[in-house]
């Protein structure tokens, strides 16, 4: 028996069932850009001290190769949107999977740290592309009843690849006996571990010629009827193609494009909603999220834990992150944005003020107390499950949503930018901060989700059930 598609009540229309399965793998091909984004943002977890060792670089220095890939990131997101419109999100994808493969291999035969820096940038350009293009590609294509869903593939995607990236750097270093620099198939294990994204990378490339183009891009290049068939391949046969094109159209048209200059307004440059975005993203980065999934093999191993111990707790750490980002997915929606939120911004403040605890004590025989031991391991974990549970999820959707339409996309690029900013914020100063004082370090970063809560308690209001068109 078939079925028809009928709009819902809403106007959103199931999608046949027997594509249903092609859609998913459609959205999961796509959503490959997001594993490689969590891979290779996580990756050089495993090779930090290597690179130290193999440089002889001080904890400033290091600090920058470390988060140099971020600028390539802001300047991938930033662009990405404009490659996408001119030349179709299936090529943007392709390009995007030849930078992550070729960042792969230079990264893991650099001459020189300047070039693995200069690596590092590529990969950077590639994720920013891919935390841009994937979502948007997955919401043109995926039909309405299934949006939600399919989108949320994407953040889903980087968690696991965050989580993969931990496993395959603890299974190297145990092949390589316990030692970042141990030879593996010619190379020393760092190497191996960030040359590995090759296989993803390429994966991912030959996944993109797999799925159509974008309805949406095809109708703005005139191609009318290749459109057609995609919307038939997605949403099934017994749907009005010409209604939906029409439609499409006429979305587009209507679109208000928005710039730079629709935000600006207020007493302090920008208008107010402007500010809440921005300190949202500053926020979520702030407490010191990127630490765990950048650092904390190097954490655990400068309180004496073995370096393969602390390649495991990184992977444990990550499956953590699953695990809390799949919560965040059924709740967000139930309990709100806001609650979901506060919840975890308590949640990472008793996490990151026992982490600030247990570093407080001084060392015996290279190593923390044993209770302290346990609890700093136990509370980082708390903190990365109360993260992803919360601002991990809660801040993409707050942004998606809380902005008045004529303003939104500009926005939105605003509040990622000042993300990204943060991001290296935190990212280039953790070694010097750690070597300073680390108990110090989590303190400020417990001060930071702290304030979160006054924050959201009096500047952010609920999204929950509301319209877009309801943002004013």
């Amino acid at each position: 028996m078939t079925s028809t598609v009928q709009p819902s009540k809403s106007g959103a229309r199931e999608a046949h069932p027997e594509h249903l399965g092609h859609v998913i793998f459609i959205a999961a091909a796509a959503a490959m850009g997001g594993f490689l984004f969590g891979y290779d943002s996580s990756v050089i977890n495993g090779a930090v001290e290597a690179i130290r060792g193999r440089y002889d670089i001080g904890s400033a220095a290091l600090a920058q190769v470390i988060a140099i890939a971020l600028i390539g990131c802001a300047i991938g997101a930033a662009t990405a949107g404009r490659i996408a419109d001119r030349i179709g999100r299936i090529r943007c994808m392709q390009i995007s999977a030849v930078l992550f493969t070729v960042s792969a291999v230079g990264s893991a035969l650099p001459f020189s740290l300047y070039d693995l820096a200069f690596w590092r940038v590529i990969g950077g350009f590639a994720i920013g592309m891919a935390s841009v293009i994937g979502p948007a590609y997955i919401a043109e294509v995926a039909p309405a009843a299934y949006r939600g869903r399919l989108g949320a593939f994407q953040q889903a995607a980087i968690v696991i690849g965050i989580a993969v990236s931990q496993l395959v750097n603890w299974g190297l270093l145990n092949a390589a006996d316990g030692d970042q620099r141990g030879k593996i198939m010619g190379l020393e294990a760092w190497q191996v571990m960030l040359g590995v994204m090759v296989v993803p990378a390429v994966l991912y490339g030959l996944l993109s010629f797999a799925i159509p183009e974008s309805p949406r891009f095809l109708i703005s290049a005139g191609r009318d009827e290749r459109a057609r068939e995609v919307l038939k391949e997605v949403e099934g046969e017994n749907i009005d193609l010409d209604a939906r094109v029409a439609e499409i159209e006429h979305a587009m048209k209507s679109e208000h494009k928005s710039v730079f200059k629709d935000l600006l307004g207020g007493s302090f440059f920008f208008k107010p909603i402007v500010w809440i975005g921005i300190g949202l993203s500053v926020f979520q980065q702030f407490v010191g999220i990127n630490v765990a999934f950048y650092y904390s093999s190097t954490l655990w191993q400068s309180v004496g834990v073995d370096p393969t111990e602390s390649f495991f707790y990184s992977f444990t750490t990550s499956i953590i992150n699953i695990v809390g980002t799949v919560i965040a997915m059924i709740f967000v929606d139930r309990i709100g944005r806001r609650p979901l939120a506060l919840i975890g911004s308590v949640g990472m403040v008793v996490g990151l003020a026992l982490e600030a605890w247990a570093f407080s004590f001084d060392l015996v025989d290279g190593k923390l107390p044993a209770t302290q031991g346990w609890v700093a391991l136990v509370a980082a974990h708390v903190f990365v499950l109360f993260f992803a549970l919360s601002w991990g999820v809660v801040v993409w959707v707050f942004l998606g949503e809380m902005f008045p339409n004529k303003i939104r996309a500009a926005a939105l690029g605003v509040a990622a930018s000042a993300q990204w900013i943060a991001n290296w914020a935190i990212t280039a100063s953790f070694p010097s901060l750690a070597d300073w004082n680390l108990s110090v370090t989590y303190v400020i970063y417990t001060v930071f989700a702290a304030l979160s809560i006054p924050f959201v308690l009096k500047y952010v209001k609920e999204t929950k059930g509301k319209a877009l068109e309801e943002m004013g």
